[in-house]
Parts: C-alpha cells; structure tokens; sequence
C-alpha cells in the first residue's frame, strides 16, 4: 500500500453555491470575512493569551458572544462546493448501506459500531469504487508547550474542484466529528452550539481550520464562564493538529472476503452434509426401557 506525506495548510477557493438544512448532517463551514474587532473571529492566528487578558463580559455582552457564534455557524452550513456535495452525498450513501446490512470484520465487531478503524477502511475503499480518490491519513504530533502528543485518524479524497479552473482540492471526512468536541461539564449555551454540528464532516481543509477556531475559542469561553480549567486536548492547537497539518496518507487494499455485503455461506462438515443431504427425514421409534 503506497505511503505518502503532505501538509493540508494550502489556500483553495470554494463556491458560494447554498446547500440546504436537510442536508445539514453533511455539512460544511465556509471559510468567513470577520471584522477585525471581533474576539473570536479575527483575520490573524487565534491567540489564546489575548482572551486571557479580557476581563469578564457583562450579560449583554455574553449574550451577544454566544449569538454571534450560532449565527456564524447556521449562515456558513449553507454553503458548500459542488465537488463537496458529491462527497457528502456519496459518504451518506455509504454509511446508510454499511448500517443497513450490518457488516462485521475480522475483529469481529460490527464495522459501523465500536471499529473505527474497519469503518473507516470500508468507506475509503467503497468510495474508491466510485471513482474518488479517497485515502486514510494518520496524523502524529510531537509534545509541545501546554500540548501533549498525540495522533488522530481520518479519510481524505483528493479531488479538482471544477473540470475548467482544474484546481485541486483535499476535502476531510472525519466519521465522528461532533463528537470529537463535546465537553461533559459544558454550558447549555456551548452544548447549543456544538449540537449543531454536523455528526459526519465532509469538507475542505480550509473550512475546517475556521471551524475548529470559532469551536476552540467557543470551549474556552464556556470554561472560563464556569470557571474551570480548559484540558490542554481541548485547546486550539491540539485540536488543529487532529486535521490540519502533515500527515501520513495510506490507500486500503480491498477488503478480505469477510466485509462482503452479501450474506455468508454457511459452512458444513460432514457430519451436516450427512443428516441434512443424505438423511433428510429422521424417524425416531420410541424403545420401552424394561
């Protein structure tokens, strides 16, 4: 399986074109033009010790934080690329079939349960099958400053984002987004927030640099709020490492015989071919014990 390594942070363009809400499951975040006085929305690199130094916001000004962030976030899912919508829609269709016929691989858990890792290989190759050029990347970074390391696992297709411009693109699915920022002592304004997101991310790298930062600076305002401490794998930087950043690409072979979506063959010994071929009836004579 061929191997190779790459940097997501590159600038691509995306189109303006809507998506609806009924597709909002599978949506995405456009990347956004913010004015410079907002704190949480800046044009220049997310900075974490310049929230530290702004003293505590009034009920209005808490009021119009929270609002901002969920107007932002409902205005940005309805746009999308036409080369994202035939992900998505492809990704959706895929994962419906995987749950509806209730596969299971060789480690013997159900692929759309508990194994990740048989998920995600079974969508890469199916979407394979469609034509997309579609891969696994494992992302790995070192310990830093506040950071400890860690790696993450996603699925990447890299595709043109229109046959004139020619331009490529590297669009993110990430199987388990939401979850990936829910916080168990959260407020109702963040759990708010964060259930509007969609469960199955498919979009392009920039947008999702833009989301982690609204959904990162979001975090740190809901802990502070309940003054608390923000746990270093929830903070800006680990996060963007998940996603954004080098990572090793690897292409699945295609799956054994076991992620067939057909049903098995039932085996048979002997012993069943026997009874069940060669003996079809079986009469039994009751015997007196004397």
């Amino acid at each position: 399986m061929p191997l190779n390594y790459r940097s997501f942070e590159e600038n691509v363009g995306f189109s303006d074109d809507p998506a609806y809400f009924t597709d909002i499951v599978f949506g995405f975040l456009e990347e956004q033009e913010m004015s410079p006085d907002s704190s949480c929305a800046s044009g220049g690199e997310y900075n974490e010790e310049d929230e530290d130094e702004i003293s505590p916001c009034n009920v209005e000004e808490r009021k119009k934080f929270w609002d901002e962030q969920n107007q932002l976030l409902q205005a940005t899912l309805y746009r999308t690329s036409s080369l994202e919508s035939r992900i998505r829609q492809a990704t959706k269709d895929t994962l419906k079939e995987i749950n509806g016929v209730g596969m299971h691989c060789s480690c013997g858990k159900p692929v759309a349960g508990d194994c990740r890792d048989c998920l995600q290989r079974e969508v890469s190759v199916r979407l394979q099958n469609e034509g997309y050029n579609c891969a696994i990347c494992k992302s790995k970074w070192k310990r830093s400053e506040g950071i400890p390391s860690g790696e993450h696992t996603f699925l990447e297709v890299v595709g043109k984002l229109s046959s004139k411009k020619g331009e490529v693109v590297r669009v993110v699915i990430e199987l388990n987004f939401r979850a990936e920022f829910e916080m168990a002592k959260s407020n109702q304004e963040y759990t708010h927030l964060i259930n509007r997101l969609p469960e199955v991310f498919v979009g392009k790298a920039d947008r999702l640099k833009a989301l982690i930062k609204i959904l990162c600076s979001a975090a740190k305002k809901c802990m502070k709020e309940k003054k608390m401490h923000l746990g270093p794998w929830r903070k800006h930087k680990y996060m963007q490492s998940k996603w954004i950043g080098t990572c090793e690409r690897t292409t699945p072979a295609p799956l054994p015989e076991g992620f067939s979506d057909r049903p098995a063959k039932p085996r048979s010994s002997m012993l069943t071919y026997d009874l069940l071929e060669t003996l079809p009836v079986l009469h039994c004579t009751a015997v007196k014990v004397l």
